[in-house]
């Protein structure tokens, strides 16, 4: 049997000062460490029969069948599997008179004694902490004010010399609240304790288990025997056990601590460990069962308190939030609906995230108010967040998964990111700066590693300071969900205005195409009367021109001239209608070709003209139709061989284009050039910036290029500067692109 002990995992040497190893915490079996404390006895029986199956070796003899016997006046049947320990009440045993309790593990029935403290009736802990406590609780304030009420209340049940109550942080780091203590103890008001004092299995632990004491961290384990050679002391499960014999590490911690007795009492909060009371005395202490189910019951109303007060504070918080993101929301949907307008007001904006800066994405377009980082960073650190694929992204320590975010960690070291879409990089971000804290921790929380790579729990718990850097204020659950929520919002508005513009677009093309056949059959139909004015002018002046007087002469010729340029804008009016009619044939064309021949034909339309040629000799070929192709390209050339007439010599010149979009073509010239305000103007129907006897035209060549561009799915521009010449160009997307596949058959494009 003793054997089975030492082998369990927890060895009798392994308890002594100096011996514990750090490292192998997350290993031990805390739950099934094969012993209990001294300052009880314990039985381990089968639920049916009652049946011995373990039992604790400081048994005097005859002593257990005595217990088993008192004990098969009790029923079992109503003890749920892994609850909490039920109090069975005093039973006399071998002359001594113990607190008895039970609980039932998945395989056995686990029986508990401790001596039996005596009854105080209306003078025992749990009513005098419903006449004290209690009423306190009611009238705290805030959650601080009920973590020094407990500590107190808690000092008060126990006798234990010092009390403290801490939470833990999204780290697991302790934080102390409250704190009551005797003279002689040392102060943790407002320290910290690091995540690693407490293993995550021992959290996990302190979720099933609520109390836990150490009477005396001197005490040397006493070990579990078994009855049968089929079943080991460690693989019986005492998580519920209060004699629970723990790991020697956390009795090292405690004698390095100055503690000889502890008891803990876990903070249960919305089903998860916030915090704990825990209680220390330099002396060795025991707590009766009345005090402990006290002790439980502080634990549980404080807990209670906690929830009560954490869920009203973020129902206020969600209330004052939700009405900022109702402003913001207000403001978008009376304007254009476009997410750049959240910048133009800084004030919703920022205080609805309590943020010093704040930034929307749309591609590369960026816009920003309030502190905030450059825009490029800004657009590397949206392209990193949209990676993720969430919706909402926060951190208050971004250069800690960010690295580039450390160059800017004064502007941003936190970020609160919302994705509007996961098509485009469409996103809101609010920016907190670095906020430099100094911690308290109790003692230096980094371990020692002894020569033989050991790993030490801590020796001093002296008051050490550290300076905490890279953080901003961490972003709140009420912030997070106001995000969320502002997001829902934002895509409601944006789909309903796009709804919106999709109505238009469909109505604006039904027009479109009318006006299209009505331009078509217009201008069809105004073909034959140019020719038929034109034509009667003739025949007068051909019949009748010598009894005409000089004015008569000279009138005709007007209105031979107008009726030339009138069939002359029909014939364009009837090609701009027929382009946006006709279906695409694309092919591959040598756009060097092509230019080498337009070029020819202009130079004999004007062989007077000086003019320099400079072409690229390596011009893309570009997967177009041939014949709209060709008429795009001669108006850019022939646009600047006319507009460039004033300049002696006129310089020309044709470049390619192959960017990553596409390939095209650039025409620039050193003719009269226009204002950069106009631009958008040139590719309209009927748009000139020069006076028509200035320069001959109809207006529509700059549209039929536009728009035979962007039936092939590409793009057009124009820049210039006055005096100085004007420059023109086009991409295409390349073979099999989507824009251009969309664009091949479709008649009413």
């Amino acid at each position: 049997m003793r054997d089975a002990f030492i082998d369990s995992g927890i060895r009798r040497e392994a308890a002594e000062p100096g011996l514990a190893d750090l490292s192998l915490c997350d290993q031990e079996p805390i739950r099934t460490p094969g012993a209990i404390q001294p300052h009880g006895r314990l039985l381990v029986l089968l639920p049916r029969t009652l049946a011995l199956a373990a039992f604790s070796e400081n048994w005097p003899a005859g002593e257990i069948d005595e217990a088993r016997e008192a004990l098969r006046q009790f029923s079992f049947d109503e003890l749920a599997v892994d609850a909490s320990p039920l109090a069975l009440g005093a039973l006399a045993i071998g002359g001594m008179s113990f607190d008895v309790s039970a609980h039932r593990s998945a395989e056995h029935l686990i029986v508990e004694f401790e001596p039996a403290s005596s009854s105080a009736g209306n003078q025992a802990p749990i009513y005098s902490l419903a006449r004290v406590f209690l009423p306190q609780l009611h009238d705290a304030e805030s959650i601080e004010q009920l973590a020094g009420l407990a500590a107190a209340e808690m000092k008060r049940l126990t006798g234990f010399g010092r009390c403290l109550v801490y939470r833990f942080d999204e780290g697991g780091h302790g934080e102390v609240l409250g704190e009551a203590c005797d003279p002689g103890y040392d102060s943790y008001a407002g320290h910290h304790f690091p995540a690693t004092d407490i293993p995550q299995q021992a959290r996990a632990l302190y979720l099933l288990n609520r109390f836990r004491q150490i009477a005396d961290a001197r005490y040397r384990p006493v070990p579990l025997h078994t009855t049968a050679p089929a079943l080991v002391a460690d693989g019986i499960d005492l998580s519920q056990a209060q004699l629970r014999s723990v790991s020697p590490i956390h009795l090292e911690y405690m004698r390095n601590m100055g503690t000889l007795a502890s008891a803990s009492v876990s903070i249960v909060v919305d089903g998860r460990l916030w915090g704990l009371i825990s209680c220390h005395d330099h002396q060795p202490r025991l707590l009766g069962m009345a005090t402990r189910l006290a002790c439980e019951h502080l634990g549980q109303l404080l807990a209670l308190q906690i929830q009560s007060k954490a869920a009203n504070r973020l129902v206020a918080e969600r209330l004052e939030l939700r009405k900022l993101t109702l402003e913001i929301v207000a403001q978008l949907a009376d304007s254009d609906a476009t997410l750049q307008r959240l910048v133009g007001e800084a004030s919703p904006m920022l205080r609805v995230m309590r943020a010093t800066g704040a930034a929307v994405v749309l591609d590369d377009a960026v816009w920003t108010v309030g502190d905030v980082p450059d825009d490029e960073q800004i657009r590397a650190l949206a392209q990193w967040v949209a990676g993720m694929g969430v919706d909402v992204y926060r951190s208050d320590a971004l250069a800690q998964t960010h690295a580039p975010a450390l160059a800017y960690v004064q502007a941003a070291a936190g970020v609160l990111a919302v994705s509007i879409s996961q098509v485009h990089r469409h996103m809101i971000l609010w920016f907190r700066p670095e906020i430099v804290r100094t911690v308290k921790w109790a003692g230096e929380p980094r371990k020692a590693v002894l020569p033989d790579g050991r790993i030490q729990p801590r020796l001093s718990f002296e008051s050490w300071a550290e300076q905490i850097r890279g953080r901003s204020a961490s972003w709140s659950v009420a912030e997070v969900g106001a995000a969320g929520e502002l997001r829902q919002a934002l895509i409601g508005i944006v789909l309903r205005r796009a709804e919106e513009l999709a109505e238009v677009a469909g109505e604006l093309g039904r027009v479109n195409r009318e006006l299209e056949a009505f331009s078509y059959t217009v201008s069809h139909d105004l073909r034959a009367p140019m020719r038929h004015i034109a034509g009667y002018v003739d025949l007068v002046l051909e019949q009748d021109g010598a009894k005409l007087g000089e004015r008569a002469r000279r009138y005709l010729g007007n209105v031979k001239e107008a009726s030339a340029f009138a069939a002359m804008l029909v014939d364009a009016l009837l090609d701009f209608s027929r382009m946006g009619r006709a279906a695409l044939k694309p092919r591959r064309v040598d756009t060097g070709a092509l230019v080498a021949g337009l070029v020819r034909e202009l130079v004999r339309t004007e062989p007077a003209r000086a003019i320099e040629w400079r072409v690229d000799a390596d011009l893309p070929a570009l997967e177009a139709d041939p014949l709209l192709l060709q008429v795009a390209v001669r108006n850019l050339l022939a646009n600047a061989v006319k507009y460039s007439r004033t300049r002696e010599p006129s310089r020309i010149t044709v470049r390619a284009l192959r960017e990553a979009e596409g390939d095209g073509l650039e025409i620039e010239d050193n003719g009269v050039g226009f204002q950069m305000k106009y631009a958008d103007k040139l590719f309209g129907v009927f748009q000139r910036l020069h006076q028509a006897d200035e320069f001959e035209g109809t207006g529509i060549g700059l549209a039929n290029v536009k728009r035979i561009v962007e039936r092939h799915g590409g793009r057009v521009w124009a820049r210039a500067e006055p005096g100085l010449g004007a420059c023109f160009g086009f991409l295409l997307p390349r073979a099999g692109s989507p824009s251009l596949a969309l664009s091949n058959g479709d008649e009413d494009a």
